[in-house]
């Protein structure tokens, strides 16, 4: 695990997605953010916006499979991630993918509001079962939440009941409570991690990185 930093935020969450082997993020990641994705997650980073914006992390989420996208993606934009990885966009509103869904290799959560025809689509495309579900009160998942293929992390209001049904659809065994970037209960916007590491804010205490670590089960 690995304090980091971009574009002048330590809501790297924000800016960038990892799966297991490549990573996504906005075009003015600088060349230190790239080399910690390198390093700490084991991932090949590219550069892109997603429908004009730098908040990839927020309109994009992915597993080794493949990757949801928000539907107003350039078709320019959407080469580019293409080229890696099969793609399923979003329609216009619920649009932020990596907001609206929490996702590892073996299962996803997704925000309660996603359409039959949308669930659908991103167990097609992702290949694992979808499960739509509120965390901590909150419809927009991918946003309190960031696993990887052995653990969570949520928002410290997530419930007894939100935890084991986590566990349950991620099949995962760890899952802990935490805040990142010194108190903030929006954990994703934090984070970028798969099963290999783990980047987090720079902002992040000691005392969080530990929840993280445990809760990611990077040790």
């Amino acid at each position: 695990m690995r304090l980091s930093r971009t574009a002048g935020t330590f809501n790297i969450g924000v800016s960038a997605v990892a799966s297991e082997s490549l990573a996504f993020t906005s075009p003015d990641a600088d060349d230190s953010f790239l080399r910690d994705l390198e390093e700490a997650l084991g991932v090949k980073p590219y550069k892109t916006t997603v429908a004009g914006s730098h908040a990839v992390g927020s309109l994009v989420a992915m597993n080794s499979h493949g990757a949801a996208v928000s539907g107003l993606i350039e078709t320019s934009e959407a080469a580019i991630i293409e080229r890696q990885i099969p793609v399923v966009l979003l329609p216009d509103f619920l649009n932020a993918a990596g907001n609206n869904i929490l996702v590892n290799d073996k299962g996803a959560i997704v925000n309660p509001d996603f359409t039959d025809a949308m669930v659908k689509d991103i167990e097609r495309v992702l290949n694992v079962e979808v499960v739509r579900s509120a965390i901590a009160g909150c419809n927009i998942v991918g946003s309190v939440c960031k696993c990887n293929n052995n653990g969570c992390v949520c928002s410290i209001d997530a419930t007894d009941d939100d935890i084991e049904i986590i566990k349950e659809v991620l099949q995962v065994k760890e899952v802990q409570r935490t805040t990142v970037n010194h108190g903030s209960k929006y954990v994703g916007s934090g984070i970028v991690a798969n099963s290999k590491g783990a980047l987090v804010g720079d902002a992040t205490t000691p005392i969080e990185m530990g929840r993280l670590e445990d809760g990611l089960v990077l040790y």
